[in-house]
């Protein structure tokens, strides 16, 4: 199928079977995140109307064999690039999904603007991009801020989705009932200190990581190399605006009114609140019980359960795959013909 307002795809040589760049560490990456590779051939779809050309990266992965008919969209958390979707992005086409995975506009190899970013912005990109690849309704699939995204997405185009699997999502709390404003000059402050050492360890101990450290080299890499690149102001920016996005637009209101089949899978180890560390010394420990507002939440709904993941953390696809594959493919294909 022809490809509406797609370049040439920035991954055509870089299929590897793992998101690494290339053998020079000392190169740093664009911070379209050129130079790192992602595991399918990545396209870009020119965002309509936006007043500045927009460029929005995505994955179109057909079926590896039979089609069943259905697609997948992924939605990747704050940190990590949409190559992380990898192992599931094969169960899913391996089982008949189509796969669209876009890099939102702000991260990945999309386009980083400078001004504020908002859920109902990045759920509009979306639909349209889906509208240009003639997709009318999906299946999502969405990790940590990705949840937000989902929710927004869901209640704004609700006759688009048929079921929604929110891994590890954030915003099961309205994180501003504890943590207060932080200037973006604060924030550009904290993340331009960033070095690969420093950020595998906050990793490690920010997600609670069920993984090897060296697990963990391609998102340091794509994370940190970026460092080195004339334009790794314009990113800071874009990413502090990524933060103030999560904390000025909360979604814990809306996901008891999602409608849709929802299932949520979460680590028992997964404590993730963003912005803790800028809240009062005496909430935070209030803060990111992720597993029992799941539960309080699902409770809530008219078709949502929660399945929780022994000894995982917050990267609950990578650390537990298969496990997780199995579970949302079991959740998709449920009751269909």
């Amino acid at each position: 199928m022809r490809k509406p307002n797609v370049a040439v795809p920035l991954a055509a040589l870089l299929l590897l079977s793992a998101a690494v760049g290339p053998a020079s560490a000392e190169e740093p990456f664009g911070i379209g995140l050129e130079g790192f590779a992602y595991p399918y051939p990545v396209h870009m779809f020119v965002i309509p109307a936006s007043g500045e050309r927009l460029n929005m990266a995505y994955m179109d992965v057909p079926p590896a064999g039979a089609a069943n008919g259905h697609t997948a969209l992924l939605l990747h958390g704050r940190n990590f690039p949409g190559s992380y979707w990898q192992a599931t992005i094969k169960a899913l086409t391996a089982d008949g999904y189509r796969v669209v995975a876009p890099d939102q506009i702000g991260f990945g190899k999309s386009s980083k603007p400078l001004f504020d970013l908002h859920f109902d912005m990045l759920a509009r990109n979306s639909a349209d991009l889906l509208d240009a690849l003639r997709i009318k309704k999906v299946d999502v699939v969405a990790h940590s801020m990705g949840g937000m995204l989902a929710t927004r997405f869901a209640r704004s185009y609700f006759e688009r989705v048929e079921r929604m699997v929110l891994a590890a999502p954030i915003g099961l709390e309205d994180y501003r009932r504890y943590v207060p404003p932080v200037p973006n000059g604060k924030l550009i402050a904290q993340d331009e200190t960033v070095t690969p050492a420093s950020y595998r360890q906050w990793m490690m101990q920010a997600y609670e990581v069920a993984l090897p450290p060296t697990a963990l080299d391609p998102y340091v890499e794509a994370r940190t190399r970026i460092g080195g690149s004339a334009d790794y102001p314009r990113w800071l920016t874009a990413f502090a605006n990524s933060y103030q996005m999560i904390w000025r637009e909360p979604v814990a209101d809306e996901i008891p009114l999602l409608t849709q089949p929802v299932l949520f899978v979460i680590g028992e180890n997964d404590h993730v609140a963003p912005g803790r560390n800028f809240a009062p010394e005496a909430l935070r420990a209030e803060m990111g019980h992720n597993v029992r507002l799941a539960k309080e939440l699902a409770a809530k709904m008219p078709t949502a359960r929660v399945e929780v993941f022994e000894g995982v953390g917050h990267l609950i696809h990578l650390e537990a795959a298969q496990r997780f594959n199995e579970v949302v493919l079991n959740f998709l294909n449920e009751d269909r013909p």
